[in-house]
């Protein structure tokens, strides 16, 4: 992970600058590079998507974007996967999800890479909770646990067989343990 400082750059002259890739977020005056997924990250990722997307989209319940940059509450930030209710999205009149998104998603979900700091990641997911977000998950690859946060509750460390919570209106049962099952391919 990078960060750089530059002398009193502010938001809106953040977001006029290029994009990087990895790409880089805003976080309290700070522009930190996420850093490059590995294999078991990007395996997550994709699982995760295809599995929420087959029971939202069709009926519009809601969309997992993967990488979706969230400009909010003086922070710009790129959650590994942004799952956003089909009501809060932003259509224009061709039907077509407008490119920036200035509210925070419904539900964030991070998924940590061993070079990333676990306390930077899960700020960005209270500060999503702290501005409208109803759900987060901060997925540890290493130790096989999801940490899960709501608004106005303590956080849950979720295990093995544990049954994990999914956003209000979303038909998907998954546990821990078949969440990290997913990383098994031969």
């Amino acid at each position: 992970m990078t960060v750089t400082k530059p002398a009193s750059l502010t938001l809106e002259e953040f977001l006029k600058l290029p994009e990087t890739k990895p790409p880089s977020e805003y976080i309290n005056g700070e522009i930190i590079q996420k850093p490059m997924p590995k294999t078991r990250h990007s395996r997550l990722h994709g699982k995760l998507i295809n599995g929420i997307n087959q029971v939202t989209e069709t009926s519009k319940i809601a969309y997992a974007f993967p990488e979706l940059r969230c400009t909010f509450a003086g922070r710009s930030i790129i959650p590994d996967i942004a799952v956003i209710r089909w009501e809060n999205i932003a259509f224009d009149h061709h039907g077509e999800p407008i490119d920036d998104v200035l509210t925070p998603p419904d539900w964030t979900i991070e998924i940590l890479s061993p070079d990333q700091s676990s306390n930077r990641v899960t700020g960005n997911i209270l500060h999503c909770i702290k501005h409208g977000c109803k759900l987060g998950w901060l997925i540890d690859p290493d130790d096989r646990s999801i940490l899960i946060f709501q608004p106005q509750k303590e956080p849950e460390l979720k295990y093995g067989k544990d049954n994990l919570i999914v956003l209000a209106g979303i038909e998907l049962d998954l546990t821990v343990e078949e969440v990290f099952g997913w990383l098994k391919m031969s």
